[in-house]
């Protein structure tokens, strides 16, 4: 019987090695993406009705797309990117933290921690990091299986996906150590803890200890487009929009968040650069759809005359002024033009009417 020669068995066998980065809806690795999960009730069919339904974007989308199918599928760009986790995980790292973590992971809410929601996962190259505004997501790792809450259903939600090489993780750690997160589920072994100690840290529970209370960082990403992390600890004591973002991008903002909560700051003109709560928001036509603010849990903010966007995980009331977060931020056109339509009405200083342009 015929040998095979050693280097075609090898091909043979050979199977590629997937990828650890931000996968699209294509199926396809991506730079970065955004995923805006749509509030139940805001189309035609059972994905709508049950709010299931969800717009993506990328680079080279060219704007907002349906989603590939609905948001609790692993086929979408999601569920793919996590995949990870739920599979054999054992050269890898991750942390996941949620201000309000899964039941199945047996952590408590704590008000003490950041208003943070983020995944972490990487390899020995780099990996991405997932900034979005979903309770008690995503899974444990020892659920086996990526799946999305049932609470998350109603309202919207925004998620930001980005690839990164391993270099930028030391950054984002210590902007980890600002927000000051509660990770309910990680794996970070002593290869991973030695070139990112910060990780570590964060693991810990341990943070920031001495002012300044606020960080900024430039963050690379895999194909060289640059984002500006912003990470705030809960002495800081303010404001992260009008007390500080605005400011530094040198902007106006109109900002999406959580109006359904005590404590709501109004839209703030009291600097050069005003911070206006965003009240309506409406995705182009003829699909749409258009919904409240307060249909939607989603945190993000735009430069209405541009060129930024930020997409994070903090709210704009008194209570969160005292709690860390932060937002992930970019002057990517692309990006620019997929957000700035979406506000169709914000609250003006000083009134209590809703301004329509």
């Amino acid at each position: 019987m015929a040998t095979l020669n050693p280097m075609l068995l090898a091909a043979l066998l050979w199977v590629p090695v997937r990828t650890l980065t931000c996968y699209g809806d294509s199926g396809q690795p991506v730079d970065w993406f955004v995923v805006y999960k749509l509030p139940a009730q805001s189309g035609p069919g059972k994905a709508a009705q049950s709010g299931l339904r969800y717009k993506y974007m990328d680079k080279d989308s060219g704007g907002w797309r349906d989603g590939a199918g609905s948001i609790n599928s692993s086929a979408g760009a999601v569920g793919r990117s996590l995949l990870p986790l739920y599979q054999n995980a054992s050269q890898l790292a991750f942390l996941l933290y949620n201000d309000q973590p899964p039941k199945p992971s047996g952590a408590q809410d704590l008000s003490s921690r950041g208003h943070t929601k983020g995944v972490l996962l990487l390899d020995q190259e780099g990996g991405f990091w997932l900034v979005h505004s979903v309770p008690r997501f995503p899974p444990p790792t020892s659920s086996a299986a990526y799946s999305w809450p049932f609470n998350a259903q109603t309202y919207g939600q925004t998620l930001l996906c980005v690839s990164f090489p391993l270099t930028q993780f030391w950054k984002i750690g210590r902007q980890l150590t600002y927000t000051y997160p509660l990770v309910y589920d990680h794996k970070l072994d002593v290869a991973f803890a030695q070139k990112v100690p910060y990780l570590e840290d964060v693991v810990k529970g341990h943070h920031v200890l001495h002012g300044p209370w606020n960080s900024s960082v430039t963050l690379t990403s895999k194909a060289g487009d640059t984002f500006q992390s912003f990470a705030k600890f809960g002495k800081f004591g303010d404001d992260l929009y009008s007390g500080w973002l605005a400011e530094a991008l040198g902007s106006n903002l109109q900002v999406q968040f959580w109006q359904n909560s005590h404590g709501i700051l109004p839209s703030n003109c009291s600097r050069d650069q005003h911070v206006l709560d965003v009240t309506q928001i409406a995705f182009p036509e003829p699909a749409g759809p258009a919904f409240s603010a307060t249909e939607d849990h989603s945190k993000w903010c735009v430069a209405p005359e541009g060129p930024w966007v930020c997409v994070g995980d903090m709210n704009r009331n008194l209570r969160e002024e005292q709690r860390g977060g932060g937002t992930l931020c970019a002057q990517l056109p692309a990006l620019w033009k997929a957000f700035q339509p979406l506000v169709k009405a914000w609250k003006p200083c000083g009134e209590n009417r809703t301004f329509f342009p």
